[in-house]
Parts: C-alpha cells; structure tokens; sequence
C-alpha cells in the first residue's frame, strides 16, 4: 500500500533568477519548474487576483517586465513572494507551486487567450 497518495511533494530548492526572471523550484519527487515572475503575478494565490470566490478571478494586465524582490518563507508551507509592483500578499504553498509547474502549459495559455480576449498586447522589454 502507498502511504505516499495524496501527499504534495516538498520544493528541494527555491532560486531567484532576477536577470532571466524565473524562479525555480525543485520538489522532493524529482520534479523542477522554471515559473517565469509575470507567470507567478497573474495566478498570484492572493484574495485581489482570485477574488473571494469561483469565476471573481481578476485578469491581470502589464506584468511582463514584473520582477520579484524576494521570496519570503512562511512556515514549512509556504512563501510569500514580494513583486516590485508592490504586490505581496499572495502565499504561495508547496502544492500550489507544484500546481504552477505542473500545469504551467494550459494555465500560461489560458492567461494568453483572456488577454487576447481583451485585446491587451503583451509587451516584453528585452533584458
């Protein structure tokens, strides 16, 4: 029997990458994401880009060139991650961050389409 179901892997490490703006997270399970600042911001766990129940979520614009300031530990569960936009109150749990990276593909794509949707083009300063 696996006693190991349901249980979120635990990062290994946590690197800031502030010139190529990506943090990356390698988890106890083998696995390693590279999860660009903007990605970070926009699905940012925080009440003010999830709002305070399902389909309240808020479209995020003009975070391509946001960087990270720090990253903050809460408890053994979490960092907070402090953006040079000022925004902070987001934390990000070990699962979440797991979520992030495991599904950065369809959630990175969506955040694309709502922006087209919007008619909103990214701008990308070239470091």
């Amino acid at each position: 029997m696996d006693h190991n179901v349901g249980v979120t892997p635990h990062p290994l490490e946590i690197k800031l990458r502030r010139h190529s703006r990506v943090l990356t997270v390698r988890f106890d399970d083998g696995n390693s994401y590279d999860l660009p600042f903007e990605y970070l911001r926009v699905y940012s766990p925080s009440a003010e880009v999830q709002g305070h129940g399902p389909g309240q979520e808020v479209l995020q614009f003009a975070k391509e060139n946001v960087q990270v300031r720090s990253v903050e530990p809460i408890g053994h569960y979490a960092v907070r991650l402090v953006f040079d936009d000022g925004h902070d109150t987001g934390l990000y749990t070990w699962k979440y961050l797991y979520e992030l990276g495991s599904q950065y593909e369809a959630r990175w794509q969506r955040y694309l389409e709502r922006l087209a949707e919007y008619g909103y083009e990214r701008k990308v300063s070239k470091v």
